[in-house]
């Protein structure tokens, strides 16, 4: 195909990458295989996000409640998935939680206190960018909490899980997992890259040494807290645009929202239910 010339006018009525890799396409102008398979994604994409916006107004309408948990390493790509699942979503029927660190009343709180007061009201559904799980992978490796608090949270999170499953919300819980090589490449993007120095932490600098310690804890934690009602879904995040796919897929195929909606094929080299050792 020839390409065709581009005007200004062409490049004002644009509203977003979609529509601009859109455009390069259509005439010509762009044609590698990596302008294909950005292409190929965004369309892909785009379905997908239609159908989680019929899956949010069966939600709404029908006054469930759903949350979803997005937990694993630094830089795993949760919060860019998040933003994938939100982005065309009614914001008054939906939240993002994403706590900072407890304050000193919080502190003295039951543990769960001040989760419990993020959960999902009839007709919305919470994504939470980290959740109660950081007792028991980031804050007993570093040093945030007592053995007995962990303990004890261990202790009660099956039980606290199945209380909020009685109740009748719908809990998903997914864990972003990457290589170490993979979050080494993305903290090294985040340091020369200005727009994204903010997700730089203390903690992020001490990720890779503390890698095996965050594997250990994260076992633990899987074999603990893993049930038939209340699963860990693994999803394997070194491949950002796959990740997202899949985890949109796994949670359109998981909320009954209508009994004749499309089944989404899932990857299971990309996403499936923890297995053990």
């Amino acid at each position: 195909m020839d390409k065709q010339h581009i005007s200004l006018e062409d490049l004002a009525k644009l509203k977003s990458q979609r529509e601009l890799i859109r455009l390069f396409k259509s005439n010509g102008s762009a044609s590698s295989d990596r302008i294909d398979k950005r292409l190929e994604y965004e369309l892909e994409l785009e379905r997908l996000q239609v159908a989680l916006g019929v899956m949010h107004r069966w939600v709404q309408f029908n006054a469930q409640r759903v949350a979803i948990i997005f937990e694993g390493r630094d830089a795993a790509g949760k919060g860019g998935t998040i933003r994938r699942f939100t982005e065309h979503l009614n914001p008054r029927a939906m939240r993002v939680v994403a706590l900072p660190k407890p304050t000193e009343k919080e502190k003295g709180q039951w543990y769960f206190q001040r989760y419990v007061n993020h959960l999902p009201n009839p007709g919305e559904i919470v994504f939470f960018d980290r959740s109660w799980y950081n007792r028991a992978v980031v804050e007993p490796v570093n040093g945030f909490c007592t053995r007995e608090e962990y303990k004890r949270f261990m202790r009660q999170v099956p039980e606290f899980e199945q209380m909020l499953l009685d109740s009748g919300i719908i809990l998903i819980k997914f864990w972003f997992s990457i290589s170490k090589s993979e979050q080494r490449k993305r903290f090294a993007s985040r340091k020369v890259n200005p727009l994204k120095q903010w997700k730089l932490s203390s903690l992020d600098h001490r990720a890779q040494e503390l890698w095996e310690d965050y594997s250990r804890y994260k076992e633990r934690m899987f074999k603990n807290t893993d049930s038939d009602q209340s699963p860990w879904i693994i999803v394997q995040a070194n491949n950002k645009k796959i990740a997202r796919l899949q985890s949109i897929r796994y949670v359109l195929n998981t909320v009954p929202y209508r009994a004749d909606a499309e089944t989404f094929e899932i990857d299971p080299d990309i996403i499936a239910r923890y297995a053990g050792a």
